[in-house]
């Protein structure tokens, strides 16, 4: 039996934009209209047939790489709305107080978190990101701690059992977790298992959680649960939320923290 790709019916420009998408993580309709040299209805007409084959997944002005089963690699992620993950990490920040204890997990727009605190002083950071012990080694008044585990090599994150084991033993003041999908049931959703089951232990053993995420993780699936809102006690976002999600934050008194009304 042969099994014929369901993208093999693509034109050559339909494949180009779904290799640019599974690249970069995103593409806009008005840019790929001026490097195609096409109208934007073109463009629209193209994506929506890309997203009806399930290959990518429409959102505002564009589309994005579409997988419900494994993330987008780490570069693409770093670059998906890379201005809104930095405002993200800038209000994040904010809420955090100096001379105090922090959980900081795996996540390019926790990163960004990581990146607003390198003023801060007198903090404790406990990290299972390489990337975040790169960001605050050097800062003489934050004390950075490690977990053991097994280092993913594409982005850096440190999971696993003894990961788990290491960040049972602390109950912290704050923590800064991210997510790949928002559900609008107020379910909080990740891809790779081992990653989820040290968030849920971060989770349990902080004081304050502060879940950090972009709009787009609104429109997006994946498939591991790591809980829901209602445990959460801030969301840091760049817009707001749907609004079943954002009823189930005032129910839940979750502070909420839209960083393009702020």
């Amino acid at each position: 039996m042969i099994t014929i790709s369901k993208d093999s019916n693509l034109n050559a420009r339909q494949r180009n934009i779904l290799d640019h998408a599974r690249s970069d993580g995103e593409v806009e309709v008005d840019s790929l209209a001026l490097r195609y040299n096409v109208t934007p209805q073109t463009i629209r007409r193209d994506l929506n047939l890309l997203c009806g084959l399930r290959l990518l997944q429409r959102v505002h002005g564009g589309a994005i790489a579409h997988d419900g089963v494994s993330n987008l690699g780490y570069e693409a992620r770093s670059r998906l709305a890379s201005e809104e993950k930095s405002a993200i990490g800038e209000h994040a920040a904010r809420l955090i107080p100096d001379d105090c204890s922090l959980f900081v997990n795996i996540g390019t727009t926790t990163e960004q978190v990581a990146r607003h605190l390198v003023n801060h002083i007198g903090m404790l950071v406990i990290t299972n990101n390489i990337n975040v012990v790169n960001t605050l080694r050097h800062c003489e008044s934050i004390q950075v701690m490690t977990a053991g585990g097994v280092v993913r090599r594409e982005d850096g994150g440190i999971v696993g059992d003894a990961t788990v084991d290491f960040i049972r033993q602390f109950k912290v003041d704050y923590a800064v977790i991210g997510a790949s999908a928002l559900e609008e049931d107020g379910t909080i959703l990740d891809y790779d298992p081992r990653e989820v089951k040290v968030a849920q232990e971060i989770i349990a053993n902080a004081r304050s959680v502060i879940l950090v995420a972009d709009a787009m993780k609104f429109e997006r699936n994946a498939p591991v649960r790591i809980g829901n809102i209602s445990q959460i006690d801030y969301l840091v976002t760049d817009s707001r939320p749907p609004h079943g999600f954002h009823e189930l934050c005032k129910a839940h008194d979750v502070a909420l923290v839209i960083t393009s009304e702020a």
